[in-house]
């Protein structure tokens, strides 16, 4: 049931609407969302563009090393390396028939520190020897149609490894539909990192640790969504990264329901108990088991009320996962 291709159309997909007081399920098309948003309402998007960040490369002695990019810290990239034993301090890694060398810096913990050497500007070296960074349970490489549809059809700031998958379901022309009823249509940026598909591994969630992530809300983006909380309206996140955003600037204030322009880094982990600050209704597709992003939404829908809906899932056969289906919680 895990999608290995992308639906033929965006919004072509299905959409299981989830009302979590009710607990009622309905089974729609995702060209469908409109009618759930209102004219008071905000609906919410990430805007963050996912680069190449898999690249492949050959060590000295001619063994194959894949990384993928992570984060730039200061002079020096973080990244993942399989296989990951033959990173070592010092080694040196060639990628594209030399235009792009790195030298590992520090190879003692998970995330590798690298230091880039090249024949130009690095990210457009990337854009062009880079590959899509597909999720390991799409079981392909990636392919042309990939450098599309992994990404959403608003993306614009460079900086994410993973694409935040709800908003794939969206075309421009849907967006201007749900604007012409009335509703805002906002943008937020979090650069998807590893803190957002990193597995949980302990047993107590608590001490689970979050990657830091890079977010942006604007000066405009505070006050429209302000505005739409000052009267009544709803604000619907898509996706649970544009849900992070929202929760990490709204509770860095004291003030309640009240958003804030800021730039920073954010480690926000959302499970069961949290209390929801600033979002109102979620967007978000079918999650893997064991995720932060399953505790996000267990937290916001009550873990049982989740549990149904994915046993519904399953048993209406829908597509989970990046290019799967998608699920809305009101």
């Amino acid at each position: 049931m895990i999608a290995q291709y992308p639906c033929e159309e965006r919004d072509g997909s299905r959409l299981l609407v989830l009302h979590r007081e009710a607990g009622k399920i309905e089974h729609r098309r995702f060209s469908d969302i409109d009618e759930y948003i209102a004219p008071n309402d905000a609906l919410v998007l990430n805007d963050t563009k996912v680069f190449p960040a898999r690249l492949m490369g050959l060590t000295a002695d001619g063994k194959k090393v894949e990384l993928l990019l992570l984060r730039q810290d200061g002079e020096f990239w973080r990244a993942l390396a399989k296989p990951s034993s033959r990173l070592k301090e010092g080694v040196r890694i060639e990628f594209g028939n030399g235009r792009l060398y790195c030298e590992v810096v520090d190879a003692q913990s998970e995330q590798k520190l690298l230091r880039f050497s090249k024949n130009g500007t690095l990210m457009e070296i990337i854009s062009e020897i880079g590959q899509v960074p597909l999720p390991p349970y799409i079981k392909r490489e990636a392919a042309i149609l990939d450098n599309e549809r992994y990404q959403t059809v608003y993306a614009k700031n460079d900086g994410a490894v993973a694409a935040p998958t709800a908003g794939l379901h969206f075309t421009g022309a849907l967006i201007d539909k749900i604007r012409a009823k009335g509703a805002q249509v906002v943008y937020v940026t979090l650069h998807v990192g590893y803190g957002t598909f990193k597995p949980v591994r302990d047993e107590d969630i608590t001490k689970h640790i979050m990657h830091e992530e890079y977010y942006e809300v604007s000066d405009e983006a505070a006050t429209n969504l302000n505005k739409v909380k000052s009267r009544g309206g709803r604000i619907l996140a898509v996706g649970t990264t544009s849900c992070r955003v929202l929760e990490a600037v709204s509770s860095l204030y004291p003030i309640p329901y009240t958003l804030y322009p800021k730039a920073g880094y954010t480690d926000l982990f959302i499970y069961s108990g949290y209390k929801f600050k600033f979002t109102d209704a979620l967007l978000t597709n079918f999650h893997l088991p064991k995720t932060t992003l399953l505790m996000l939404v267990c937290a916001f829908a009550g873990r049982d009320v989740i549990r149904r809906a994915y046993e519904e899932a399953v048993k209406e056969k829908y597509r989970f996962y990046s290019y799967g289906d998608a699920m809305l919680i009101l």
